[in-house]
C-alpha cells in the first residue's frame, strides 16, 4: 500500500523522518515516523561519543536539500523487529523529474550520486529473487547498474581523493562569551538541526569547511511556551500552544539552511543583576531570571542568545504574528543594534487585536473588571496632556498641573524605580536623582502619556503611571535618568502589560548605564554630604550674616514656601539651609492647622509664592531676625524681585520703614500704587482715586538725570550682559596707580604664594590674565581643590575665567582698600535679540562695534540692587547732539537687533523714551531690518 507524507528531517543518507500532511489536533505533538531506504546504506553521521564517517555529511545534506519539507511516497518492502518498535525499510518516491515522467525513486537517485552502497547481505540473480522477490530483485539489480555508473564516474563515495575530515564539535562552546564575542555582528551559515520549542534551536553552526559547532540558540525577542518534552512527547508536560508553536517552527525551519547572529551569552545563575564591571552589550543581566530561558549551573551557559533568519525573514517576529510568543523586552537591549523590538510588538500587536493563539481570551477580564482601580484605569489610561511641573517628590515622581486646570496631579514615572533604602549610597543617588529631575524639569512644560494606573496597595495610594516628555526632541526624561545611572528600570511579570509605552528604551538606557559603570552601577564611593542649618538660632544666623551680606548675591533652591513672604532654602555651594523672609513687605499670614484662621488672601499669597517652590533663585542678605530667619531680597530666574511680584499682585504690602532702607524701596512702593490702582486682591476695597496712583507711579518710576562718563570693560555673551567703569577723575587716577604698583608688586619674588595655597569662594585674589599674562584683583567665584582650578571675576574690568591655582596668587592687603572699579550693568528699556537667535550674532557684533574702545556718557535710568539700567550715548555721533534721546539703545532697535523689554516697569515713567523707542521699532519693520527681514515678528 502507497502511503503519502511530508519529509520532516533526513538523519542520513539513507534515513528520514516523515510526519502527515495534516497538521496535528490541537495541544497535540506532530505524529512521525522513521525509514530506512530499502537496499542501501550510507555513510553514518557523528555524535557526541563517535566522529562523522567519511562523506557521511556530504550524502546527508544531498538528501536533505532533496526531500526535507517535500511531499513523498512510499511503500514498506521489509521491516526488522527492534528495541520497542520494528525498523522499517522502505520504496520512496518523490514527485517526477518533468511532465509526463513516472515517480523518481529516491534510492536510485541516491545511489547514482555516489552517496550511498548497496547492502551486500542480499546476494543476486536466483538467491536475491529466493529473498526478495521477482520485482524486488529487478529493483536491486537496476540499483547495481546504477551504482556501477558512480564507480566508474568516481562521484561521492567513489571519489580517488579522499573527502578532508572536517571537526565537528557537538558541546557547547567551552566559553560561550568568548564565543560570541569572536562571532558577533557577523552573519553565520546554519542548518536547524533540532526544535525544542517554538524559540529554542540545536543548530549546526558552518563556520567553515573545516569546522562545525553545534550550539543551543534561545531567539532573542520572544519566547514561545514550553513543548513536551522527552522521547515519549507527553503532551500533558507541554504548556499551552507549546506544541503549535514548536510545529509552527518545524515546518518552517527544521532542517533549513538559514542564518544566525549570535548576540549574548547568559551569565550563569546566581548572578548578581547588576554586575560591578562593564558588561558586554546584551549580557544576560536582563535575561537572565526573567524571560525563562534555561541557565547553566556551572561558570558557561547552556544557551546562546541571537537571531535565527529564514530567507522569508525573522522566525520569532513570525512567531509573535501568529499569537505563538510573547515579546521579551529585557531583550530589547541586545536587539538595539538590529532594530529593537518595534517589529514584534507591531506583530504581537496584531496577534492581540486578532486573538489569535497566546492571545484567545485576550481584553476578557479588562472589560469584566468592576472593581475602583479598573474604573480609574478605563478613565485615565491612554490619556495624553500638556502640563506644568510644579514639584518633584523624589527620584521618580512628580507633581503636574495640567494646562487649563489647577488641580496638581501626582504621577510615578512608568517603569521605572528609584534608589531606595536610608543607607548613604541610596540616599545618596536619591538625592542625584532628584536634583537632576528639579534642574531639567521644574516649571516646564511637559507632555504626559498615562501607561497605567498602580491600584493601592497597603500603605501606598493609588498611583498614576507616566511617560513624560519634554524639549521639541521629545526628551524622555526616565530614559535620561536610566541612561545616568539614577535609578533602574521596574522588572515587570511577563503577562503585565502595565508598562511604560518606551519600555525598550528604557532598557536599553539601563544596559548603556551598566556598561558605562554609572551611577547606581558604580564602585565609585559616595556620601551624603552634612547640611548646617544656618537658622538653627539667631546667634549662628547673626555668625553667617556679615560674609554672605558682603559676598552679594548668592545661588540658592526654594525647598519649602510657608508663607508668602517665608521660605525655607538650601544653599549647595555653602552646604546650608536657611529660614528666609522677604524684606520690606508684609504677606497675609496663613493658617498652619485646622483651628487657625488665615487672614484675608494669605492662602491666594502662599499659593503665589509656591509656585517659585523648588526654583532656582538669587538672594541678597540684608538682616537677621529674632528667631534665626534671614532678611532680604530674592530673585527668581530672569531677575525679578519676588517681593517685588507679590506687592504687585496685591498679595503683601509694604512695610515702609523696612522698605526706605532698601535699594529696590522705591521699586516696592511703585509696584503697591500699582496694585492699589488696579484693585487687586487686598486692594480690591481701595477707594482712592486710579489717577492718584497712576501718578504716584509716574512721579517715583524715573530716576533723576545721572550722566557719567564710562568705557564698557567687557562684555558676557549668555545671558547678554556687561561691565563699565565709570570715568570720574578720582577713580581713574587710583585705578592707574593701584595698577602699576600692582605690576611692580608682582615682579617681586615675595609675591608668590605660599606652598599648598588653596582660595576659597568670596576670597579677594590676585590672578594672571590668560590674554595678556598680566595681573590684576579677581573674586573667587568658585574654587574646585580637586581640579586645582577657580573660576574669577575681576574686580576691576568685569571679566570672567576659569584659571588653575598655580596663576592665583593671595591679595596683599595694601591693594584691598580701593572698592572694584567694574560696575554691573544693562540695556535701560530693551533687550538684544537672544544670543541663539539668528540674529544674535550680529546683534552682539553691533554692540561691540558702538561701544569697543569708546568712551561714552551713561543714564542711570534705574538701579536694581548692585545692577545699573544704563542709555548708553556716544558722544561723537552727530545725532547726539540735535537729539537728546539718541543713544545706542534707540540705534540696536532701529537695526533691529534689540527690542523693547516690556518686563521693565519703570519704562512708562520715562514717555519720551518710550515714543523714541516705538518709532525705532516701526522704522525696524518698515525696513525689514534684523528680526524684522521676513515681516512683522513681534507676536512671536
Amino acid at each position: 500500500m502507497t502511503t503519502r507524507a511530508i519529509v520532516k528531517s533526513v538523519l542520513s543518507g539513507d534515513t528520514v523522518i516523515i510526519r502527515p500532511k495534516e497538521a496535528p489536533a490541537k495541544g497535540q505533538p506532530a505524529k512521525e515516523k522513521l525509514l530506512h531506504l530499502a537496499g542501501i546504506q550510507s555513510p553514518r553521521l557523528g555524535s557526541s561519543t563517535r566522529e562523522d564517517e567519511p562523506y557521511s555529511f556530504s550524502a546527508r545534506e544531498y538528501l536533505r536539500a532533496l526531500l526535507v519539507g517535500k511531499e513523498v511516497a512510499y511503500n514498506v518492502s521489509h521491516s526488522i523487529p527492534g528495541a520497542g518498535s520494528e525498523r522499517e525499510f522502505v520504496t520512496l518516491l518523490i514527485a517526477p523529474a518533468g511532465p509526463g515522467q513516472p515517480p523518481q525513486d529516491v534510492a536510485t537517485l541516491v545511489v547514482s550520486q555516489g552517496w550511498a552502497k548497496l547492502r551486500d547481505n542480499v546476494g543476486d540473480g536466483e538467491d536475491a529473487v529466493r529473498r526478495l522477490g521477482a520485482e524486488e530483485a529487478k529493483k536491486r539489480e537496476q540499483l547495481r547498474a546504477v551504482e556501477q555508473q558512480a564507480k566508474a564516474e568516481g562521484k561521492g563515495l567513489w571519489a580517488e581523493q579522499p573527502e578532508s575530515q572536517r571537526t565537528v564539535s557537538f558541546q557547547m562552546p567551552a566559553d560561550p562569551h568568548a564565543f560570541v564575542a569572536e562571532h558577533k555582528d557577523h552573519d553565520i551559515d546554519a542548518i536547524v538541526e533540532q526544535v525544542r520549542d517554538g524559540t529554542q534551536l540545536r543548530v549546526r553552526l558552518l563556520l567553515d569547511e573545516e569546522n562545525h559547532q553545534f550550539i543551543n540558540l534561545v531567539l532573542a525577542g520572544a519566547k514561545s511556551p514550553r513543548a513536551s518534552a522527552g522521547r515519549e512527547n507527553d503532551p500533558s508536560t507541554a504548556e499551552p500552544w507549546g506544541e503549535e508553536a514548536k510545529f509552527f517552527t518545524e515546518v518552517r525551519m527544521l532542517q533549513r539552511s538559514i542564518k544566525v547572529r549570535l548576540l549574548s551569552a547568559p551569565v550563569s545563575l546566581g548572578a548578581s543583576p547588576f554586575q560591578s564591571g562593564p558588561t558586554p552589550a546584551g549580557s544576560a543581566k536582563s535575561a537572565n531570571g526573567t524571560n525563562g530561558l534555561p541557565a547553566p549551573t556551572s561558570g558557561g551557559a547552556s544557551v546562546i542568545i541571537g537571531t535565527a533568519k529564514h530567507p522569508n525573514g525573522n522566525i520569532a517576529e513570525f512567531l509573535c504574528g501568529a499569537g505563538l510568543a510573547k515579546v521579551i523586552d529585557w531583550h530589547a537591549g541586545i536587539l538595539a543594534p538590529h532594530g529593537g523590538l518595534d517589529r514584534f510588538r507591531a506583530a504581537e500587536k496584531s496577534a492581540k487585536d486578532r486573538k489569535l493563539g497566546l492571545w484567545e481570551g485576550y481584553g476578557t477580564k479588562a472589560n469584566g473588571a468592576s472593581n475602583g482601580s479598573a474604573a480609574v484605569a478605563s478613565t485615565t489610561k491612554g490619556n495624553e496632556f500638556d502640563a506644568t511641573v510644579v514639584r518633584i517628590w523624589g527620584s521618580d515622581q512628580l507633581s503636574v498641573v495640567p494646562k487649563g486646570e489647577e488641580k496638581e496631579r501626582r504621577l510615578q514615572l512608568s517603569s521605572v524605580r528609584g534608589p531606595r533604602g536610608t543607607d548613604p549610597k541610596s540616599t545618596y543617588w536619591a538625592n542625584e536623582a532628584k536634583e537632576f529631575l528639579r534642574k531639567r524639569l521644574i516649571g516646564k512644560t511637559v507632555h504626559v502619556h498615562i501607561d497605567y494606573v498602580k491600584p493601592r496597595e497597603g500603605e501606598y495610594e493609588e498611583r498614576e503611571c507616566a511617560t513624560i516628555t519634554y524639549g521639541n526632541a521629545n526628551n524622555n526624561i526616565a530614559q535620561q535618568l536610566i541612561e545616568k545611572g539614577l535609578a533602574t528600570v521596574l522588572r515587570h511579570k511577563r503577562d503585565d502589560e502595565d508598562r511604560s509605552m518606551e519600555l525598550d528604551k528604557l532598557i536599553l538606557a539601563e544596559q548603556t548605564a551598566v556598561t558605562d559603570i554609572k551611577g547606581l552601577h558604580s564602585d565609585k564611593e559616595v556620601s551624603v554630604s552634612r547640611v548646617v542649618d544656618a537658622s538653627e538660632t539667631a546667634s549662628r544666623a547673626l555668625s553667617y550674616l556679615t560674609q554672605w551680606k558682603r559676598q552679594g548675591k548668592h545661588s540658592a533652591v526654594v525647598d519649602f514656601v510657608s508663607a508668602g513672604s517665608r521660605f525655607k532654602l538650601s544653599m549647595p555651594k555653602e552646604n546650608t539651609k536657611v529660614t528666609f523672609v522677604l524684606a520690606g513687605i508684609r504677606a497675609p499670614r496663613t493658617a498652619r492647622n485646622a483651628q487657625e484662621k488665615s487672614e484675608p488672601y494669605g492662602p491666594e499669597s502662599l499659593r503665589f509664592a509656591s509656585k517659585y517652590l523648588q526654583r532656582d533663585v538669587e538672594v541678597a542678605f540684608d538682616s537677621t531676625d529674632k528667631s534665626g530667619g534671614f532678611i532680604g531680597a530674592m530673585y527668581a530666574q530672569g531677575g525679578a524681585n519676588i517681593a517685588v511680584e507679590l506687592v504687585r499682585e496685591g498679595l503683601a504690602t509694604v512695610h515702609q520703614f523696612s522698605a526706605d532702607q532698601l535699594s529696590f524701596g522705591r521699586e516696592l512702593t511703585a509696584a503697591e500704587e500699582e496694585a492699589k490702582s488696579a484693585k487687586k486682591n487686598i486692594w480690591s476695597t481701595y477707594t482712592e482715586e486710579d489717577t492718584t496712583a497712576t501718578k504716584a507711579v509716574d512721579e517715583t518710576g524715573a530716576l533723576t538725570p545721572e550722566y557719567l562718563d564710562v568705557y564698557v570693560s567687557s562684555v558676557k555673551e549668555d545671558p547678554f550682559s556687561f561691565s563699565v567703569q565709570i570715568l570720574d577723575k578720582d577713580s581713574v587716577t587710583s585705578l592707574e596707580k593701584l595698577m602699576s604698583d600692582f605690576s611692580l608688586h608682582h615682579k617681586h619674588p615675595t609675591s608668590s604664594a605660599p606652598a599648598g595655597f588653596s582660595p576659597k569662594t568670596g576670597e579677594l585674589v590676585s590672578a594672571k590674565f590668560t590674554e595678556d599674562n598680566q595681573w590684576y584683583r579677581a573674586k573667587v567665584k568658585k574654587a574646585s581643590a580637586l581640579k586645582k582650578e577657580a573660576v574669577l571675576y575681576f574686580i576691576d574690568y568685569g571679566n570672567e575665567e576659569t584659571l588653575p591655582f598655580s596663576r592665583i596668587r593671595p591679595l596683599d592687603s595694601k591693594f584691598k582698600s580701593l572698592p572694584g572699579q567694574a560696575k554691573e550693568a544693562r540695556l535701560s528699556f530693551v533687550k538684544l535679540v537672544p544670543r541663539s537667535s539668528e540674529y544674535g550674532s550680529e546683534a552682539l557684533r553691533r554692540f561691540n562695534y558702538f561701544t569697543e574702545n569708546r568712551k561714552l556718557v551713561a543714564n542711570i535710568d534705574q538701579k536694581e540692587g548692585n545692577l545699573l539700567h544704563l542709555r548708553l550715548i556716544d558722544p561723537s555721533d552727530p545725532n547726539a547732539a540735535d537729539d537728546p534721546l539718541a543713544c545706542i539703545n534707540a540705534d540696536l532697535v532701529r537695526e533691529g537687533l534689540a527690542t523693547v523689554d516690556k518686563s521693565v516697569r519703570y519704562i512708562n515713567s520715562y514717555p519720551q523714551v518710550k515714543r523714541k523707542l516705538d518709532d525705532a521699532t516701526e522704522g525696524a519693520k518698515k525696513d525689514r531690518l534684523g528680526i524684522f527681514e521676513f515681516g512683522d515678528v513681534s507676536e512671536d
